[in-house]
């Protein structure tokens, strides 16, 4: 990677960084805040609720912005307004101000925020990258964030509320604040036309940007069709995700103490997927990776639905992760090099609003398959139901269909 290419790849790399560092701190105090304050559970579940709101109301304008503004600038306010909302929150908890409300209203505003940012940031590395980079750069932009998001941030999280409620939020502001500067480190990011000089075009409204966009994706077959098995890989961990702590305390006899490892080893799978990416992608190919990404985690609900041996589950979970972070950078990919620049945001949009909008609903369908059917058989039916999901729809992704769509102007 050249020097010149490399130093705003840095600046994007450090705002991520530090970026998932303050939502690794976050996701440890908000669930410790909530539990401080109420005891009630649909208060607490209101949590989730709230959390992932943003991605369904705000996702699609979010990627109209992107593809009209200067994205250097969305990820410095952005940044900024997540780390004053976080701020004030901090004054308040330190003001003796406990109050659920303001917890929500503080995930809610830094939600809408993360939606611009987490959008923009993606369309960034083609920007800067040449084609042949962009599985690296991709690898190392979802390495780190699993690395900060898993072993960083929630415990040091945990340490700082230990020490004071207000101490991990104002921490975490402080974390969002310096994603903001490093962003400002990089070029500006004018939407295409823009940097190209053609500031005569008619502009559209908003409305029409994202249409356009939403268009755009789902004339594009093969980009669709990723979504949906990526949609269907998050629905079934969502719906596992829940039943997880259950099945380990429960048959598997786990203490809670070694709980931390079924954290811990999906997250390890997750960070080696993605940092041997660019070396095993080209070797086995694009399509083979969309299928692994179905069926080894459709096996890993099998072995752990059915299964007994501690060490098989971790191995599961680790495969599982490994596929998953795998075809995470094949499809990012994909969509960086196969979707024009000026629709980059709104294709985005698009696609982050079908994969992370099952998550909430995949939650609630696990929920209800382990009350009815009991822990154990809920990770079967799921195994059953993404696997059943894979064979229509990996079917005609293949390495050839991958390779094609990069390529077509």
């Amino acid at each position: 990677m050249p020097t010149a290419l490399r130093r705003p790849f840095t600046a994007l790399w450090a705002s991520q960084a530090s970026s998932n560092l303050a939502d690794g701190l976050l996701q440890a105090a908000a669930p410790l805040l909530v539990a401080t304050l109420t005891r009630d559970p649909l208060v607490v579940a209101g949590m989730t609720v709230v959390q992932f709101l943003p991605w369904l109301v705000v996702t699609l304008p979010a990627g109209a912005l992107a593809d009209r503004m200067d994205r250097r600038r969305i990820l410095v306010v952005g940044n900024g307004l997540r780390a004053a909302g976080f701020a004030l929150l901090a004054l308040a908890l330190a003001g003796g101000g406990h109050h659920i409300a303001l917890l929500y209203a503080a995930v809610f505003t830094a939600g809408c925020a993360e939606t611009m940012v987490d959008n923009a940031a993606l369309t960034v590395p083609p920007r800067l990258l040449p084609r042949e980079e962009l599985e690296r750069a991709n690898g190392r932009l979802f390495a780190t964030q699993s690395v900060i998001n898993t072993f960083v941030g929630p415990p040091a999280g945990a340490a700082l509320f230990a020490l004071a409620a207000s101490a991990a939020f104002f921490t975490g502001a402080a974390a969002f604040a310096l994603a903001g500067l490093a962003a400002l480190l990089l070029p500006p990011l004018l939407p295409t036309g823009e940097d190209h000089g053609h500031r005569g075009a008619p502009r559209t409204g908003i409305a029409q940007d994202i249409r356009s966009g939403w268009a755009h994706f789902w004339r594009h077959g093969l980009l669709r069709r990723v979504a949906f098995i990526s949609a269907a890989i998050n629905f079934f961990g969502a719906a596992t995700g829940g039943l997880l702590v259950l099945l380990i305390t429960g048959p598997y006899r786990v203490p809670l103490s070694g709980y931390g490892l079924f954290v811990a080893v999906p997250a390890a799978g997750a960070i080696a997927g993605s940092l041997l990416a660019a070396h095993v992608v080209p070797r086995i190919g694009g399509g083979p990776t969309t299928w692994l990404a179905a069926l080894v985690p459709a096996a890993g609900y099998a072995v752990l639905g059915l299964g007994h041996s501690t060490p098989l589950a971790l191995a599961a979970m680790f495969g599982a992760a490994l596929a998953a972070s795998l075809n995470q950078i094949v499809v990012s990919t994909l969509r960086q090099a196969a979707v024009p620049d000026e629709l980059l945001g709104r294709v985005t949009a698009a696609y982050r609003l079908i994969v992370l909008g099952v998550v909430p609903f995949g939650a609630l369908t696990g929920g209800l398959l382990g009350r009815i059917l009991g822990v154990r058989a809920a990770f079967v039916a799921a195994a059953l139901g993404l696997a059943l999901a894979a064979i229509p729809l990996a079917s005609r992704v293949t390495t050839r269909a991958l390779r094609d769509a990069e390529t077509a102007p």
